[in-house]
């Protein structure tokens, strides 16, 4: 039987966007609770093998069309992803910058083993259904940033040799590899040929990354987010006792996502589940290199609860939050320019200008678009003006307008909007 779903736009045929056939178009798939499980059912319908990773944040790229599932809930032994648990065909809350991804294990040419955390440890490649080792003859530094590049972890800081993180088993598929630095995949470097090696596993090649490991957590883009950090096998969060924006441009500037925008606490974009608190009390200087660089309570010493994990709003692209409402999906529309929050008039303000917000901000649908200051008057600079939107763009700015700062307006005149759903502790993010 033909499969209703396919993976689109990944560097090979078993990673890439998932998309699903419905009447007639191709479509996209929510990252809204997309885990492991889902991506399990994908892999397996599709003869890709085991599922490796599930993405989300339109990892792949977005998409375009119609967004056809959204809290996609699978057992993991589902034949097909439509049967899984969903909100219905064609019912969502999010956009295309939301699209899910998957990684299978024949979409992923490469993977690091055996060692202290998952960009540490022996390399080994894919080919022909079974993996195999790298040997380590003319093994460097460029090698080991090409390897560390396409599994997403930090700069390379060593290429050791020697087994370092123990002898693979197995195939020895790689020899002689001579990388300038700049490929997408070690494969595509230069070697003897896959299976041609005269080596042993006592020779298997391996990369480090010593740094700790960082990561922004259900925000609406991978620049605002709960900031969790990797040590020693797990990841963790970061408690909000003393967090402020100093801490905050540390983690946005080794994410390369700008300077920070806001340091919120209490969780802002959600708690953390199942994992540790593992900083607490930070009081970074902001020209840090890492979190652990800063001054801090030893790792994994708190007096926390997750209700205080921290987050960050990052520069990296425009921005948009709502003010002054009785909830989080209702207020004073402000959006970021030149490092300023500003208000937006009123002048031609309406329900497809007001939807573009609602659903940047993951609040459903528009339901009103009030003028003349509806939720008090802004203070500050009078942002945008003449806003025309259609109703499916990612960002106010995406939208025809007058330009940045250029208006006949005063704050008495402040847009605002009225959201169909509240989303607890999100009413400020990046987008």
């Amino acid at each position: 039987t033909k499969q209703l779903f396919s993976i689109l736009d990944g560097p090979y045929n078993c990673s890439g966007r998932v998309e699903v056939y419905n009447a007639g178009q191709w479509g996209t798939v929510c990252d809204d609770n997309w885990d492991l499980l889902d991506a399990k059912v994908v892999c397996r319908a599709l003869g890709c093998g085991a599922a490796q990773k599930a993405l989300d944040q339109a990892h792949f790229g977005g998409g375009k069309g119609e967004i056809w599932l959204d809290d996609v809930e699978c057992s993991g032994n589902e034949e097909s992803l439509l049967s899984c648990s969903s909100d219905g065909l064609g019912s969502h809350n999010c956009g295309h910058f939301e699209d899910a991804g998957v990684i299978c294990e024949a979409g992923l040419t490469v993977r690091i083993v055996d060692g202290p955390n998952h960009c540490s440890g022996r390399v080994e490649v894919y080919h022909d259904g079974s993996w195999g080792t790298v040997c380590d003859d003319n093994w460097g530094f460029l090698d080991a940033q090409v390897v560390c590049r396409e599994l997403s972890c930090g700069p390379a800081t060593e290429a050791p040799h020697q087994a370092y993180f123990g002898k693979g088993s197995g195939s020895i598929l790689l020899d002689d590899v001579a990388c300038m630095g700049s490929e997408g995949s070690l494969l595509e470097c230069n070697s003897g040929g896959i299976g041609n090696h005269n080596c042993g596993h006592d020779e298997d090649a391996s990369v480090t990354y010593d740094g700790p490991l960082i990561r922004l957590v259900d925000g609406p883009d991978q620049c605002s987010g709960r900031v969790e950090v990797y040590y020693a096998g797990q990841w963790g969060t970061v408690c909000d006792d003393d967090w402020d924006v100093s801490d905050a441009d540390v983690v946005c500037r080794q994410l390369s996502c700008g300077w920070a925008m806001d340091a919120p606490g209490q969780a802002w974009f959600g708690m953390g589940v199942g994992i540790p608190i593992l900083l607490d009390n930070i009081a970074c200087v902001g020209t840090e290199g890492t979190l652990f660089d800063c001054p801090s309570e030893a790792i994994g010493q708190h007096n926390c609860m997750h209700p205080e994990d921290a987050s960050v709003v990052c520069s990296a692209g425009p921005s948009i939050r709502l003010a002054g409402g009785s909830n989080n999906c209702s207020g004073r529309v402000e959006v970021f320019h030149s490092g300023q929050w500003g208000t937006v008039c009123d002048d031609d303000w309406d329900l497809k200008d007001a939807q573009v917000v609602c659903q940047a901000l993951s609040c459903g649908m528009a339901q009103e678009a009030p003028g003349r200051a509806c939720f008090g008057q802004g203070s500050g600079p009078i942002t945008l003006d003449d806003v025309s939107c259609e109703g499916t763009e990612k960002s106010l700015q995406d939208c025809i307008g007058s330009e940045p700062g250029v208006h006949n307006c005063d704050h008495n005149e402040d847009a605002g909007v009225i959201c169909s759903r509240q989303v607890a502790g999100l009413s400020d993010v990046s987008i």
